[in-house]
């Protein structure tokens, strides 16, 4: 039964995508600050923030950033294996790198985590036909629809402007509409319109966009953000640093008094009153005025050494380390074990598993996108892709010594084949590749000297030459 969404025009789509991306755009916006370390001041009140004006400058601790990157760089993508391949497959590995994929993946995974989601397009290569166009797209510019009865997606909006570079102003606004059988590109028309100027009616039957989601619900199909749970603990940090460097410019130096004085006290010499400045850290204070005749009297007050702050921020961090699943090292903390090898794979076990467990997701995305791929290139689907295997880099952080000894024991067992091992270890499909041939050639060069052996003729002996003497035993002296 058609719902009321599929009569929908495609430009009636465009403006129902564009008013939706706009709703989400404040929170994805506010997002992408705490990764940038650009966040607002919170828990300040807005009285006391009044009167400090521009002598209250934020200082960021950016555990969000920490948070995400500590996830990310563990997500390293090596290639991709058909079901049945004992190798990944070359032919997408070389696409995969003409498109710049090993690095615009690693921009997607990091604005997947921090903004919720990001996109991969894929379309036609006018330069390259044998070599699909996909691009790496933010959430920022990007919107998805889905199905809420079968989660897949229905429609995908992608906006960018044009913008003067000398004056900033607004020239255009571009959109494109990627729906299941055709993508339309718009150009701005009347204000809060679109007006199509291209069409392609491609009949693929899905949207050729990939969405990767972080974290994907049964009801969130489009993903959370990772930074959801330490945003609040991080603009708790934030305010605590602030606090902590004002109350080092007004209390961790010692603060004087002086009773008997008046501001018109404290001037130079040429009777210009000081700077607040100088009236607060002069080294020096001189006057006329003594305590007998004018009751003058200056002292100062004990310094704070500002420990409150610094075990407050330390309490911080051991929350953000728990909820961030990150060892304490990461955060400049303290273990309570010692620093062995065991202690620090024990530390990073969570970070491990929640690095694995993100490889599922992604693992998806990025088989769906090479289907994709192949579909534009071949014209035809192949379902043979519906097993295909993503091929990570082990997330763990072994030292390569015992991951080796490990590997060598299982090997020389016949647990595990050689090629397995290299594998195991971390070797590209090139490096895999020549080492083969390294291999094959050592081979071959022995195969050829065992053959030379056997075919050298020995020596004939010479009749007439004299017999070997044997060889004379050395004397024993009196004294042996």
């Amino acid at each position: 039964m058609a719902s009321m969404m599929d009569r929908l025009s495609d430009v009636e789509w465009a403006t129902y995508l564009s008013r939706n991306h706009d709703a989400e755009l404040p929170q994805l916006i506010a997002l992408n600050n705490y990764y940038e370390g650009e966040q607002p001041l919170k828990y300040l009140h807005p009285e006391l923030q009044k009167e400090l004006g521009e002598q209250m400058t934020q200082l960021i601790i950016n555990w969000p950033r920490l948070v995400v990157d500590s996830l990310e760089e563990r997500l390293d993508v090596e290639g991709f294996r058909y079901p049945d391949a004992e190798e990944g497959d070359k032919e997408l590995w070389r696409i995969w790198q003409a498109n710049g994929m090993p690095v615009k993946s690693q921009q997607a995974e990091v604005d997947s985590m921090v903004m919720k989601r990001s996109f991969f397009v894929v379309g036609t290569n006018e330069k390259q036909a044998d070599t699909p166009l996909v691009t790496a797209e933010s959430p920022l510019q990007m919107y998805a629809d889905f199905d809420p009865a079968t989660r897949e997606i229905r429609a995908v909006l992608r906006r960018w402007n044009d913008i003067d570079p000398m004056t900033g102003a607004l020239l255009q606004r571009h959109a494109t509409l990627y729906r299941p059988n055709s993508t339309v590109w718009y150009d701005s028309g009347a204000p809060g319109t679109w007006k199509e100027t291209d069409r392609d009616d491609h009949g693929l039957g899905d949207p050729p966009v990939v969405v990767m989601p972080n974290r994907p619900r049964l009801l969130l199909p489009g993903g959370v953000s990772e930074l959801a749970d330490v945003l609040p603990i991080s603009d708790a940090a934030c305010k605590i640093a602030t606090d902590m460097m004002v109350g080092s410019e007004f209390h961790a130096m010692p603060r004087r008094w002086a009773l008997g004085f008046d501001k018109n006290d404290f001037v130079d010499k040429d009777g210009k009153p000081l700077s607040v400045w100088s009236r607060l850290a002069g080294r020096i204070w001189a006057t006329a005025r003594t305590r007998k005749d004018d009751g003058a009297e200056v002292g100062q007050f004990p310094e704070s050494d500002l420990k409150n702050f610094h075990s407050t921020i330390e309490l911080l961090a051991r929350i953000v380390a728990s909820l961030g699943a990150l060892p304490p090292n990461y955060l400049g903390l303290v273990a309570d074990d010692a620093a062995s090898a065991d202690a620090i794979r024990s530390r990073e076990a969570r970070l491990v598993k929640r690095a694995e467990r993100k490889t599922t997701p992604s693992g998806g995305a990025y088989g769906r996108l090479n289907k994709l791929i192949v579909r534009v290139r071949d014209g035809e689907w192949d379902r043979s892709l519906d097993g295909l295997e993503t091929m990570w880099r082990d997330p763990a952080t072994p030292t390569f010594a015992q991951k080796a000894d490990a590997i060598m024991k299982l090997v020389q067992a016949g647990i595990l084949p050689i090629e397995q091992a290299w594998e195991d270890l971390g070797y590209t499909s090139g490096q895999k590749a020549r080492m083969r041939q390294m291999m094959d050639d050592q081979a071959n060069r022995l195969s050829m000297a065992d053959l030379h052996a056997l075919t050298m003729v020995p020596p004939t002996p010479d009749p007439n030459a004299p017999a070997p003497q044997p060889a004379q035993q050395p004397a024993l002296s009196a004294a042996a």
